[in-house]
């Protein structure tokens, strides 16, 4: 489609015009010999993070800018969905985190104690869940050139095993962790005003606690992973069928989500599978072991895990990297990605 005349904010939404404009931008200008190195994945797959062989073992990198509105919000703040995040970035490749850089852009008359709060919460999770924080930066801003602060972090990761999401293939079935939507419908309450009216809270938390053991036992079995923040349930499953060149079934009726969540959604006409999500993992499993995975992740304490479809070659060659949700009452339906319903999600 080619670079936009003007960068917009729907760019930045984790939609198809996001993965453009990074496509237009990045990918294509970039010479194939320098999209990844040693034997490692980068550019060209485009995956939650990128990977380095180093002898027998692969050091996991992740980078991610949190931006939120508001700074803090019910189940969190920029500080804890920055470190949830980023841990939750690298285990998706199948990596044991290990440590932490983060950047820190402040703007000018913020409040010590909102930024106090902001990172001690960065560095209670990331030290809960055994990370090192090894080093980062700090920067102000002109007070109106910024609003409040934004982070960055890099995470580092060590995988025996990589998860790599180009993997995924004709059969494998679907599985979601958890309930979807809970973030995103947590800041779009908080930007409309009705947290206190509204008791929707959000998910973000780290899934070192049921994913470590997961990779352990069935990290071969597993060929794809993502934590589906921008652009929610939809735009990751699209992006899978996409790169499998097959069309993904799912069925809404065994979609995990909370009843509040889709009652609030559903009023403000918004489908939730477009929402983000940021404690919750979407995996695709041999379909050999799925009912297994599923056994395995409620007993490590992920109580809604389900399947909830699998890869298809579909009959019509139209549907093609195309997502098909069979509805609650037997119809199909095409699952389009869109743009965060509103901006500074994560």
């Amino acid at each position: 489609m080619g670079l936009p005349k003007v960068i917009d904010i729907v760019h930045g939404g984790g939609g198809r015009e996001m993965w453009e404009v990074i496509e237009s931008l990045v990918v294509s200008r970039v010479p194939e010999k320098f999209k990844r190195v040693m034997g490692g994945i980068g550019l060209e797959s485009l995956d939650d993070g990128a990977a380095i062989r180093i002898g027998d073992v692969y050091v996991v990198i992740s980078i991610d800018s949190f931006t939120v509105k508001p700074i803090f919000f019910p189940g969190g703040n920029l500080g804890s969905l920055a470190a949830s995040g980023s841990i939750n970035d690298l285990l998706m490749m199948g990596a044991k985190p290990i440590a932490a850089m983060d950047a820190l852009v402040v703007e000018a008359g913020t409040p010590s104690e909102t930024i106090e709060k902001i990172i001690q919460s960065f560095i209670d999770v990331m030290t809960s869940e055994g990370v090192a924080i090894i080093g980062g930066d700090f920067k102000v801003m002109p007070h109106g050139q910024l609003d409040t602060a934004i982070m960055t972090v890099t995470g580092i990761g060590i995988a025996e095993h990589l998860i790599v999401d180009t993997n995924i293939r004709v059969g494998d079935k679907i599985v979601v962790t958890g309930p979807i939507a809970e973030h995103g419908a947590a800041i779009i309450a908080a930007q409309m005003g009705y947290s206190d009216k509204i008791k929707i809270v959000s998910d973000s938390k780290p899934l070192t606690k049921i994913m470590l053991p997961l990779l352990e036992k069935y990290g071969k079995y597993i060929r794809a992973a993502r934590d589906p923040t921008r652009g929610g349930l939809a735009a990751t499953l699209t992006e899978w069928a996409s790169s499998a060149n097959a069309s993904i079934v799912i069925e809404r009726c065994r979609i995990p989500i909370k009843q509040e969540v889709s009652h609030f959604l559903e009023m403000l006409g918004i489908d939730p599978l477009n929402v983000a999500c940021e404690g919750v993992a979407v995996l695709a499993v041999d379909p050999e072991v799925a009912d297994d995975v599923v056994k395995e992740l409620r007993s490590l304490g992920a109580q809604e895990a389900e399947i909830i479809g699998e890869v298809r070659t579909p009959k019509n060659p139209v549907l093609r990297g195309k997502v098909i949700a069979i509805t609650e009452i037997g119809g199909a339906t095409i699952v389009e990605p869109q743009a965060a319903p509103v901006p500074r999600i994560c």
